[in-house]
């Protein structure tokens, strides 16, 4: 009891309020000790996962995207075809009056109109089907890049096959 008097005396106040607020600290740091047995089952379950659908959405176009029979190639299409046509023609007259083909490729058809029209044929098909190809591996310039070149090297043809007549 000595000690506890010496404690509580007046000059000693300070010395009371520490051991006080030791004393107060410490009694709820012991009340935390829990043993995980003591645990409800419960908490060690998994939450309940709710899934709601979802409404699916398109993803937008990037902006080299596009549908191959837009209206651009459609008219690219169209104006390699008239200049094809019209390099057949301008071909198939030369070689009637007696010229020849510069083209070997062209000169292996060229013997009868329909080898010359097939070739021809072939040549747009092939234009169409490149273009296709670099359209469906994300070459968007270079699938117009292929009429345009056709269409130059046609009326190319056709403009060096008029002047040599």
């Amino acid at each position: 009891m000595n000690w506890i008097r010496s404690i509580l005396r007046p000059r000693t106040g300070t010395r009371t309020a520490i051991l006080l607020a030791l004393v107060g600290l410490c009694r709820p740091g012991m009340a935390q000790q829990v043993s995980l047995a003591l645990l409800p089952p419960r908490s060690m379950e998994p939450p309940v996962v709710v899934i709601r659908p979802t409404q699916t959405s398109r993803v937008p176009e990037a902006p080299g995207d596009h549908r191959f029979w837009d209206r651009e190639n459609s008219l690219l299409f169209a104006t390699s075809a008239a200049f094809s046509a019209a390099d057949f023609v301008v071909t198939r007259d030369n070689l009637r009056s007696g010229g020849h083909e510069i083209n070997p490729v062209v000169g292996v058809f060229g013997h009868s109109s329909a080898g010359l029209a097939m070739n021809f044929a072939g040549e747009n098909l092939g234009v169409v089907g490149l273009s296709y190809f670099f359209h469906k591996t994300g070459h968007h310039k270079m699938e117009r890049a292929v009429s345009m070149l056709n269409i130059g090297a046609s009326g190319a043809a056709v403009t060096f096959g008029m002047a040599n007549r």
